[in-house]
């Protein structure tokens, strides 16, 4: 394979795996809800912000800061920097859950589509007032030298990224198809009214699914701040891209949320040899074609409701 060729592809991947994590991220809240967090992208900015933040006072600087001057976290900072950023957008999920999403997601209409926008854009704006709008460049865990492989330079954040995401994906699949939780997540989106009959704790469920979705974004945004610099911004096209990828490979189907990160990503890298200028042309006119034809996404299913 040509030397061009396979540095897209594994620059796709990468990529790739951080809009399967957002990707999934819609997916388990869709399948368990029914509704979305429209504001995912800015909680991948918000967990990149907190682990950066934890890394800060690792290295003596205050939590403010938007420059680490040489300092270098070891590897038990940023574990409990990644900890930490799990830890509090799981929390943040559950707040917008309590108070974004359940008091809407029974009555008619969308109005949890305004209130999770609006969460969205408290959640920007209180970074905005704390950090400012400048990016921040990450140290990576790994460290930052170009590694040669068959003759291509591969970052060393790249390869954690993409294995982390598969990492998480394989253990999502198999808690969702293999565990007593996966099951009562399974009913729940099925019909809640017999779930909760059956003694599952449909709230928690919920709960639960809006945790998990808020932890992935988290866990996103920490692993792309090396690569492409921490910034309260970079999680809008992160999470427009997965939300394409997550309606490409069917928002009902998690292992297809998963396959239209990657598709997208690499699909992204490969346009970039060509012109950049069509890059984003091209990606949603794939969206587009996909919907037109398959609305429920390349492998979602149609859901039917008896009446």
């Amino acid at each position: 394979m040509d030397a061009a060729l396979l540095q897209a592809l594994i620059s796709g991947l990468a990529v790739g795996s951080a809009y399967s994590l957002v990707a999934l991220g819609f997916s388990v809240t869709f399948t368990t809800t029914k509704t979305l967090n429209f504001s995912h992208g800015e909680f991948v900015s918000a967990g990149a912000f907190i682990g950066m933040s934890v890394l800060f006072l690792a290295v003596g600087k205050p939590l403010t800061s938007t420059s680490f001057g040489g300092g270098d976290p070891g590897l038990a900072a940023q574990a409990a920097a990644l900890i930490a950023a799990l830890a509090v957008m799981g929390l943040i999920g559950w707040l917008l859950f309590l108070v974004g999403v359940r008091p809407f997601a029974r009555r008619p209409g969308m109005a949890w589509v305004m209130s999770t926008l609006g969460f969205g854009v408290i959640l920007q704006s209180i970074g905005l007032a704390i950090w400012g709008p400048k990016p921040v460049v990450v140290p990576s865990p790994v460290g930052d030298s170009v590694v040669r492989m068959l003759g291509v330079g591969v970052r060393p954040q790249e390869m954690l990224m993409l294995a982390v995401s598969v990492l998480v994906m394989l253990a999502f699949d198999h808690v969702m198809r293999r565990t007593t939780m996966g099951k009562a997540m399974r009913a729940v989106a099925h019909n809640p009214g017999v779930a909760s009959l059956m003694g599952i704790n449909v709230t928690l469920v919920m709960v639960g699914a809006f945790v998990i979705s808020s932890a992935l974004a988290g866990l996103s945004g920490f692993l792309l701040a090396p690569i492409a610099q921490a910034s309260l911004f970079m999680g809008l096209a992160v999470g427009l891209k997965g939300f394409s990828a997550a309606m490409i490979g069917g928002l009902s189907n998690a292992r297809g949320c998963v396959v239209g990160g990657f598709l997208l990503g690499v699909l992204e890298s490969f346009v970039n040899l060509w012109s950049a200028q069509w890059r984003e042309v091209v990606i949603f006119l794939l969206v587009i074609l996909v919907l037109a034809f398959r609305p429920n996404g390349l492998f979602g299913t149609r859901m039917v409701e008896k009446v």
